[in-house]
């Protein structure tokens, strides 16, 4: 591994703006890396679809990748399936995505990863960047890509952690709740003290 490399994850609750952020440091030049990304590719067919179906019943698309919509329907109502679903999935993503973090050949990488905190996963990287945004802009957000109502969506980010509750004093905060100028603002002073530490 190069020496001096530093691997960043990048997080907030659902709605708050995480893609846009890791959009900004691609631009930037930056490799970032997704959970959202491996999962995609993990479960276009192969070994997890198969343990998916084992555990849940029914998750199987016609062309053998893993069917989304039903899996989510089956975990997002009952704490205990959703904490079935991450149990089978998040080691397995954790492993890939910090393999090619690791592998990738620059000083400062990037990862985001939804789940952080929840798992426990930010000792494993030198800093975290966390994503926050109000309430009704994250409900907005969501809504419009989605096709969620307010109750489901609400529902979805009422079983996440609370990011408006934790202490962030030790990590990068951005509060993306204007522009996405003001968002490039914010990632480019955060990366400007993040630079100086190589």
């Amino acid at each position: 591994m190069m020496q001096n490399k530093r691997i960043y994850a990048v997080t907030g609750g659902i709605g708050c703006g995480k893609t846009a952020v890791s959009d900004i440091l691609k631009e930037e030049d930056y490799s970032v890396f997704s959970c959202d990304g491996i999962y995609a590719e993990l479960t276009r067919g192969g070994t997890l679809v198969n343990e998916l179906e084992k555990a849940f019943g029914g998750v199987t698309a016609a062309d053998g990748s893993l069917d989304r919509a039903a899996l989510s329907a089956k975990v997002f109502s009952d704490s205990s399936e959703l904490e079935k679903l991450n149990r089978i999935t998040h080691p397995l993503i954790m492993s890939e995505l910090l393999t090619r973090a690791r592998s990738a050949q620059d000083k400062i990488v990037f990862c985001e990863v939804p789940l952080l905190f929840e798992n426990g996963f930010e000792g494993l990287f030198d800093g975290v960047i966390v994503v926050m945004r109000p309430l009704n802009q994250r409900l907005e957000a969501v809504e419009k890509r989605s096709n969620l109502t307010r109750t489901e969506v609400l529902s979805r980010i009422n079983s996440q952690y609370d990011y408006d509750q934790n202490d962030f004093t030790k990590y990068y905060v951005v509060h993306n709740d204007g522009t996405i100028k003001d968002l490039q603002e914010k990632i480019k002073k955060i990366l400007k003290n993040i630079t100086k530490l190589t």
